[in-house]
């Protein structure tokens, strides 16, 4: 209800990124009244920065790397033609199409009140915003993050691309040189060499650290395949203008000094929770550079207040602002204490081949039960594999002693969709048997799933115990 500029609401969402609108439209068609504030694009990072325009322009370097590689077919191969600005406007024409469902025009159309301004917090349970002071029953803060710069000598007097600007270039970089090898800078580095520019990526420690070693090794050996620099284990020293670009000073691992010259630089080291300007001493949350403080069922220290997504630090992934939603839709609306579970978090890095992860890696898993098994089943023993020349990758399952499936990791291609039912296997508990049983369609990628859980049960079942049994049921048998 709107009384002058005083609007009641049920819940007020603070950012129109996936998280916030994910609470937005379920509670308005569950019959609550929200009001939703979003200061800039409706989408947030997901859809105007991040998630969708990446993908888009993977998909552009995908399809140039198609006709490199076509010759493997018995197909005229070559280098392709691109032009910058065409894959540009792909890019953004992707995001128009799907602008739509974010659109302020949709959720006004749900019976969300939309207010296009700045939010701030005036006290425990009201904020201002955009001339309106919004009371709420609950509030849900979904501000998201922005791209961190690091404490670089000469970085902020260099013009330096990020997520938020990199995706409005007309023409390609010359040389593209990508400070931070994690998820984002590998995806826009490898994107951006298979548009056809230089590209040299800059790691303080390793590339995708937070991944399976062995399976980060595949990835490394196509990315240099293509003719990505990486250098990894070098301190950045210091940066500087040079011409029309830039130079990076850098040192070694072994101590030496190293000068590199690019054209465009991007900085993908991390991203930062966007608490600033919230008023949340006002409003009575507790807050650190790591973002907002949540207990398990997403509540602040104002139990009214709730913090999802990026802005309440750990996973800082599009699907888990969703499934924040969920948990704070059930506390919010309906009286349940709902609280987050992260032991099954899968996450994904776009690069070709792809890498994708649920659950614990070899080592978390023995560091927490000791005896643990890994089994691996190769993509080059898998027929469909093998028929579109994709053979690189494999996949891996770490299992316990009594055979739950504690993770998985896969590296190769389509390796995002394939993680699916391993995230299952790992949210239910389930023992690998229950992969190993079902029926899987010839030929498949996924056949590789059920192979290695096969694989499991291979020692056992072709030991000499087996076979002695074998061998005795058969003399059983006198028909």
């Amino acid at each position: 209800m709107t009384t002058g500029n005083v609007i009641d609401a049920d819940i007020a969402v603070i950012g129109g990124g996936s998280g916030g609108l994910s609470v937005a439209a379920g509670a308005a068609q569950m019959g609550a009244k929200v009001v939703l504030v979003e200061k800039g694009k409706m989408g947030g990072d997901c859809l105007n920065t991040g998630c969708v325009p990446s993908k888009a322009l993977l998909a552009a370097g995908h399809a140039a790397q198609a006709v490199r590689d076509s010759g493997k077919f018995g197909v005229n191969g070559h280098e392709p033609e691109i032009d910058f600005a065409k894959v540009r406007d792909h890019v953004h024409g992707v995001i128009a199409g799907i602008a739509p469902h974010d659109s302020v025009e949709r959720f006004e159309g749900l019976g969300v009140q939309v207010i296009q301004a700045a939010a701030r917090f005036t006290g425990p349970r009201t904020l201002e915003a955009g001339g309106h002071t919004v009371r709420a029953r609950r509030f849900v803060i979904a501000t998201g993050s922005s791209p961190a710069a690091p404490p670089i000598e000469g970085l902020a007097d260099v013009p330096y691309l990020t997520n938020e600007t990199i995706f409005d270039l007309n023409e390609r970089p010359e040389h593209l040189i990508v400070l931070g090898g994690g998820p984002i800078g590998i995806e826009m580095a490898q994107a951006h060499r298979r548009l056809g520019a230089r590209v040299t990526v800059v790691e303080a420690f390793s590339i995708m650290a937070k991944d399976d070693p062995e399976a980060v090794e595949v990835v490394r050996r196509r990315l240099i395949a293509e003719g990505l620099e990486l250098r990894e284990g070098v301190r950045v020293t210091g940066i500087a203008r040079e011409n029309n670009g830039f130079a990076m000073d850098i040192e070694n691992p072994n101590g030496m000094a190293e000068t590199i010259v690019g054209s465009h630089l991007l900085v993908a080291a991390g991203r930062r929770p966007n608490v600033e300007g919230l008023g949340l001493e006002a409003a009575e949350v507790a807050y650190s550079r790591k973002g907002i403080e949540v207990d398990a069922r997403l509540r602040t220290s104002n139990k009214r207040i709730f913090a999802i997504g990026d802005v309440a630090g750990g996973y800082q992934f599009t699907h888990m602002a969703g499934y924040h939603a969920g948990i704070v839709i059930r506390n919010a609306l309906f009286k349940l204490p709902a609280k987050v579970k992260y032991h099954a978090v899968p996450w994904v890095t776009y690069s070709d081949p792809e890498l994708a992860h649920v659950g614990l890696d070899e080592g978390m898993a023995r560091d927490r039960y000791g005896a643990v098994r890994a089994v691996t089943w190769p993509f080059a023993d898998n027929d469909r594999a093998r028929a579109e020349r994709e053979t690189e990758g494999f996949v891996k399952v770490v299992v316990d002693p009594k055979g739950r499936v504690l993770g998985a990791t896969i590296v190769g291609r389509h390796a995002g969709e394939l993680i699916l039912p391993w995230v299952l296997a790992v949210e239910k508990g389930m023992k690998i048997g229950a992969v190993a049983g079902v029926i899987a369609p010839y030929p498949t990628l996924g056949e590789a799933s059920k192979r290695v859980a096969g694989s499991y049960f291979t020692p056992k079942l072709f030991s000499a115990g087996t076979k002695r049994l074998v061998g005795f049921l058969q003399r059983l048998d006198f028909a």
